[in-house]
């Protein structure tokens, strides 16, 4: 038997804290107890909270080590590694990696084939060197042309857990106003005023030509291959509608208050950002993620771009959004699984896999302080 006993810990459970201890036997949770142990061997966790692993199901992250500035590149087992470390120490240990497939203006690291990827999640997996659980969520970029080409290594591979529907054209969706775009496409693009501009119109065309075929060509997929789908920056009930046509199973970073109500109405479960709860508000003038938890119509988070931001976002919830700790680190953990298909993992309960994360509260902001893996300490 290969155990583990974490004890003297404040361990959230799904409705409860509970004082006690867990023990873990071969990576999956055997037991949990509350008060003392007197099991040889105990590691005491000295009051500190025992969270479940979270569960990270669209982060940018990856992409950030991969091309660290426009244009330039970074070998590519190193930006997994140095990524992967990341989420892990942000107590994240399992994660779908986000990758946009398919760039309308062909000059980023969505334009590019990223097969090399799956091959090196491959080996360093094989050579039991990942942190965290490794899966793929695809971004398709509809308006593309190369989106289909793109999204070819992916479209067979076990890694392949949820597929998004992105329309990022200016003057609708995440960007309804053209200057917040602007602001986006010269600041992290650098693009001149004059090449925004050109590009606004004609993405128009582009958008007619492609997008709609695409979107139901991957809807179709989705269905067929029993992949997770959702939808991305829904703004209108007809957005939500459409989704629901789709098959959709989530909307993913709704932008208003409406859309985000009338998912929840549809079933469709509701996806927003860390980052945005963390500053207080969306970074392009949408809805306030912490608007949504107010209203009752936020199920799950993404740290999208910061790692260390799904944490923290936890603890806001609790702090600014009437939640209970459970209720938060819930949202974090669970509803991400289980909207992506793993009912293994995302609480502690007898029989799941033992991804853990110890949590010490300063100043009311939460500190990881060790991180397991299926029972393996990686962090």
């Amino acid at each position: 038997m290969n155990d583990l006993v974490l004890a003297n810990a404040r361990i959230v459970l799904a409705g409860e804290i509970v004082v006690g201890h867990v023990l873990v036997r071969d990576g999956r949770i055997a037991a949990i107890g509350s008060g003392g142990t007197s099991v040889p061997g105990a590691q005491d966790l000295e009051g500190d909270y025992l969270l479940p692993g979270l569960v990270e199901m669209h982060t940018d992250n990856l992409e950030r080590h991969a091309m660290p500035r426009p244009k330039v590149t970074f070998p590519m087992q190193a930006a997994v590694q140095a990524h992967d470390g990341e989420i892990a120490s942000a107590g994240i240990t399992t994660v779908l990696d986000a990758i946009g497939v398919g760039d309308p203006y062909d000059d980023g690291f969505r334009s590019r084939d990223q097969g090399e990827l799956l091959r090196v999640l491959d080996r360093l997996e094989a050579a039991g060197a990942l942190r965290a659980d490794h899966h793929i969520h695809v971004r398709a970029e509809l308006p593309a042309p190369n989106t289909l080409e793109l999204f070819e290594p992916f479209r067979d591979h076990r890694r392949l857990r949820l597929i998004s529907l992105m329309d990022h054209t200016p003057g609708q969706r995440q960007w309804s106003e053209i200057e917040h775009a602007r602001v986006y496409y010269t600041g992290k693009k650098g693009w001149s005023n004059e090449k925004f501009d050109a590009e606004v119109r004609i993405a128009p065309e582009r958008q007619a030509r492609y997008a709609q075929p695409h979107r139901q060509w991957f809807a179709d997929f989705a269905r067929a291959q029993r992949v997770a789908l959702a939808t991305h920056d829904d703004t209108t009930v007809a957005h939500v509608d459409e989704a629901v046509s789709l098959g959709a199973a989530m909307s993913e970073f709704p932008t208003t208050l409406d859309a985000a109500r009338h998912a929840r109405a549809r079933g469709l479960a509701t996806i927003a950002g860390a980052p945005n709860v963390v500053r207080g508000g969306s970074h392009s003038g949408n809805v306030a993620a912490l608007d949504l938890a107010r209203e009752g119509v936020l199920d799950a988070l993404s740290s999208d771009y910061v790692p260390a931001s799904l944490l923290l976002a936890a603890w806001i919830l609790q702090r600014d959004a009437g939640f209970s700790l459970s209720e938060a680190v819930g949202v974090v953990s669970r509803a991400p699984a289980r909207a992506c298909g793993f009912d293994d993992r995302g609480e502690i309960a007898n029989g799941l896999r033992a991804d853990l994360v110890r949590v010490r509260e300063v100043d009311g902001h939460p500190v990881v302080r060790a991180v397991w893996s299926a029972g393996r300490r990686v962090a």
